[in-house]
């Protein structure tokens, strides 16, 4: 398993996304230091750890599962909107 460095994470993200509010930058280099990666690359934890922090705090994907919506078709409703928030950060 892989763990990762801030320091190593927080120059990752800000090179990938330069935009991205310091705030978040911090938030994001916890959650992914806190963790145990198996078989993932940096790039790929901090893809995985902006998109589920993304989907559950910055859309509505909750309320959609407990509406009833599918796990898929509330995951592709919300898609657009994370995509549009990571892009704002390039």
């Amino acid at each position: 398993m892989a763990r990762f460095s801030p320091e190593t994470i927080e120059k990752h993200i800000k090179r990938g996304h330069p935009r991205c509010p310091e705030f978040a930058v911090r938030f994001f280099v916890k959650e992914v230091a806190q963790k145990d990666w198996k078989h993932a690359t940096i790039g790929k934890a901090v893809g995985i750890t902006m998109q589920n922090v993304l989907r559950h705090w910055m859309t509505d994907y909750d309320q959609l599962l407990l509406e009833g919506v599918d796990r898929a078709e509330a995951r592709r409703r919300v898609q657009p909107r994370i995509n549009a928030m990571i892009a704002a950060w390039g």
